[in-house]
């Protein structure tokens, strides 16, 4: 993965990556085809390039991204399934807290980050980013295996015409 040699990037979030209640989200299945350690990480960078590209508060971006989904359950198995876009941000914040210390725009990325499921409007243009880019990758994540056979297809013609 890319981010793995982006040491400006590994500075705002390497010691959170390595965080005990982070590693955890390894073990969470998220959007099917992902875990939600990998979900995270995936949001976090692609928030920090874009946020970095702006000129804007990346170390922000990257941390808010990271830590979004800070949650241990699985929505489509508990009672929170109807209302998760609205209880899931709640509990990231609060287990965000519990790993480190989180700026306004940290705390907003991680609260608002479901705007669209929910009214609650992003404050902050690294908000909006991770919003984005939250629902970029649980689209692309989601259609893993389609992606993979459309790929597979497009090589097979390739080389069926050569």
């Amino acid at each position: 993965m890319p981010y793995r040699n982006d040491r400006d990037y590994l500075d705002h979030v390497e010691q959170l990556i390595q965080h005990e209640r982070v590693q955890k989200l390894k073990t969470i299945p998220h959007h099917i085809y992902s875990n939600r350690l990998e979900h995270s990480i995936h949001v976090s960078y692609t928030s920090y390039k874009i946020a970095k590209k702006f000129g804007w508060d990346e170390k922000s971006a990257a941390r808010g991204g990271l830590l979004h989904d800070l949650f241990y359950y699985d929505w489509r198995t508990t009672k929170f399934q109807k209302s998760h876009a609205w209880v899931h941000p709640r509990l990231a914040v609060r287990n965000a807290r519990k790993v480190t210390d989180l700026n306004k725009i940290e705390e907003d990325i991680i609260i608002k980050h479901m705007w669209g499921a929910t009214l609650a409007f992003p404050r902050y243009k690294e908000s909006y980013i991770v919003t984005i880019v939250d629902k970029y990758w649980a689209v692309k994540e989601a259609m893993t295996p389609l992606r993979q056979k459309v790929k597979t297809k497009l090589f097979h013609r390739k080389i069926l015409k050569s």
